[in-house]
């Protein structure tokens, strides 16, 4: 069983940055891993994933120039987020899939941490 862990969130002012982290641990071979957030009262939605060797990332237009996905190593993986806005507050989930596409959908993840807040003020 894959057990994934994130890190990194909390409180900063509009602007500001934040960097999360999210560990693999398991037996799993895990091929890509993506950030998903949701807002009190939205549905969860797709923030940016990576391939396995990190060649290949995609990124939800919203955090597009802002935000920067990293894999660091086979099992880890990292988001920049710069100059946070209010509207990037919510809770922050990592995701990791066996198979071998990138994807928006949540349902095409396997494996999901049990999420960190992330908090923007005005």
């Amino acid at each position: 069983q894959e057990q994934l862990v994130e890190s990194g969130g909390g409180l900063v002012q509009a602007g500001g940055f934040l960097r999360l982290s999210c560990a693999a641990s398991g037996a799993v071979d895990v091929y890509a891993m993506g950030w998903f957030r949701q807002a009190p009262g939205k549905e969860r939605e797709f923030v940016a994933t990576i391939s396995r060797r990190g060649g290949l990332t995609n990124y939800a237009d919203s955090v597009k120039g802002r935000f920067s996905i990293f894999r660091d190593n086979a099992s880890g993986m990292s988001l920049q987020m710069n100059n946070l806005q209010p509207a990037d507050t919510a809770v922050y989930y990592c995701a990791a899939s066996t198979r071998e596409m990138l994807s928006r959908m949540p349902d095409r993840y396997d494996y999901w941490g049990q999420g960190t807040q992330v908090t923007v003020s005005s």
